[in-house]
């Protein structure tokens, strides 16, 4: 198993080797796998010299660590932040170490920032980003996330995915798909569509169209319309009346935080892992018309981490 900042596993490194035997330039391997030429260079030289062992994970840990700082003083730094319940800056100087290191020993025992304590009594009575607890909506409809995900379209005959990043393939201006998107927040159904811009009359027929999909599936009234603040969300006044005739409210995620429309969010990365960029495409049209069907896949058959292994439509 991989340690927390390994950027491939045993099995990467693994196929890093069989291309190299294979006769792929090291060039072309480092951009398929999406590392450095050095870290190719780096397994390639492990396998020549140990062979198999030589993939395998090793500690990232010193042998040693003669500056590390003394238990005694950690547990002086974590006594100190239950008692006076103050930051590094003040209890570097009160323990007598760096600031830096206290915040160090801090987040070493899990102790949680306090901006999200009580300040009367130290317990953590706020949440952040990153939290254990998700947030999901009691029925379907009652609230669906949008956004749009700009994709580099493809020239013909393929692009760098399919030539290598050496051959000159294309110039620059093929110009971007607009994939709009739309998700569920509690069964996670999603439906999309591929489009040449987002402006406010493509974002609200988009809307329009992906309702009456929600609709087919059983989803008859959606309740709320989750998006960010772009101009054709905010102020376009087709989008505006889009949203009213489905009898729903706009809801506005906070400007520069993108995870509280993280459902969609989560779901652009999919799209992209799983349809853009799972295949090599020789032709745009070749991947739009791949959408449709994955699109049903992720659906119908998909095993989703969120709903215990179920698809979404297992929730409809």
């Amino acid at each position: 198993m991989s340690h927390g900042s390994a950027r491939l596993t045993v099995h990467g490194r693994r196929l890093i080797v069989q291309r190299h035997h294979n006769g792929w330039k090291k060039a072309h391997i480092a951009a398929a796998m999406g590392v450095s030429r050095k870290c190719v260079t780096t397994w390639i030289d492990r396998y020549a010299a140990e062979g198999e062992d030589g993939l395998l994970t090793r500690s990232s840990r010193p042998h040693s660590m003669p500056t590390r700082t003394s238990a005694q003083v950690e547990a002086q730094v974590l006594q100190a932040r239950r008692v006076h319940r103050e930051g590094p800056g003040l209890l570097g100087p009160r323990v007598g170490v760096p600031a830096r290191t206290v915040s160090r020993i801090l987040a070493r025992h899990g102790v949680p920032r306090l901006a999200v304590c009580d300040p009367m009594t130290g317990e953590v009575i706020r949440s952040s980003k990153s939290t254990a607890v998700r947030y999901e909506r009691d029925r379907p409809g009652e609230l669906v996330h949008v956004d749009v995900k700009k994709l580099g379209k493809i020239p013909e005959g393929g692009g760098w995915r399919a030539h290598g990043r050496s051959v000159q393939v294309r110039g620059r201006g093929n110009g971007y798909d607009f994939v709009h998107s739309m998700v569920d927040d509690h069964s996670r159904l999603a439906y999309s569509e591929i489009h040449d811009d987002e402006k406010a009359g493509t974002c609200a027929a988009f809307l329009t169209r992906a309702a009456a999909y929600f609709a087919a599936h059983g989803i008859d009234q959606i309740e709320r319309v989750m998006t960010d603040n772009a101009m054709a969300y905010r102020h376009g006044q087709a989008f505006i009346d889009a949203v009213a005739a489905l009898g729903a409210r706009q809801k506005f995620i906070r400007a520069h935080c993108p995870w509280q429309n993280g459902k969609v969010e989560r779901f652009n990365r999919t799209l992209q892992t799983e349809w853009a960029y799972r295949h090599v495409f020789t032709s745009n049209q070749a991947r739009k018309e791949a959408l449709d069907p994955w699109l049903n896949i992720y659906n119908t058959q998909r095993r989703h981490s969120a709903l215990d292994g179920l698809p979404p439509t297992s929730r409809l």
